[in-house]
Order: C-alpha cells, then structure tokens, then sequence
C-alpha cells in the first residue's frame, strides 16, 4: 500500500479578477443605456426650451398644430382654422420644419 499525500490547496483567485465581470457589466450598461437616455432626455429638454410661436409640433397624441400661445406649463396649439387646444408641454414630442403642415 503506498501512502496517501494530501494536495496543495488551490491559490486563492485574484479578488479583482472575480470581480473584473461585473465591473464589466457595469461599464457596459452605462455606455448602452444611460448615456443614451440622459443625451435624449437632454434633447428633448432643449427642444421645450426653444418653443417658439409659429412652431409646427406633433403631440404625444398625434395631434399636429401650429403654437399659438407659451406658457411655463401649457401651450395652445391651433390645430385647424379657430380650433385651438391646450396641450401640456411635455406632450410635444417633436417639431416639426417651417411649412410642413402647409403642404398636406
């Protein structure tokens, strides 16, 4: 009978590179999905900012119009001849070229 030899512990893994993953995921996700989010929520904001009268916007709803009064919260949108409707800000999804509208 030979004898039995016990092994060698295993070295203990690097602590870094235990957590060299998730330090990975981390950076991915900030480059995937914040960054892309706080670039267009940046936009948008810049787009409210810069309403204008006269502007051509779409809503969140659909609804396309020309603005005819700004107010800090609210705006009103003439979507056809005398037709005037009071839209929150925040609905404004884009706007759009001078003369769209004219030409439909």
């Amino acid at each position: 009978m030979s004898p039995a030899y016990a092994q060698a512990a295993p070295a203990a893994p690097n602590a870094l590179m235990q957590f060299a993953p998730l330090i990975f995921l981390l950076v991915l996700f900030y480059f995937m999905l914040i960054r892309p989010q706080m670039k267009r929520s940046r936009e948008v904001k810049d787009m409210l900012g810069k309403l204008a009268k006269g502007d051509e916007v779409i809503s969140s709803g659909g609804l396309t119009g020309v603005v005819r009064e700004l107010g800090e919260n609210f705006i009103s949108v003439e979507i056809a001849d005398n037709v005037t409707v009071k839209l929150q800000k925040s609905a404004v999804v884009s706007v759009l070229p001078k003369g769209t509208l004219k030409a439909q």
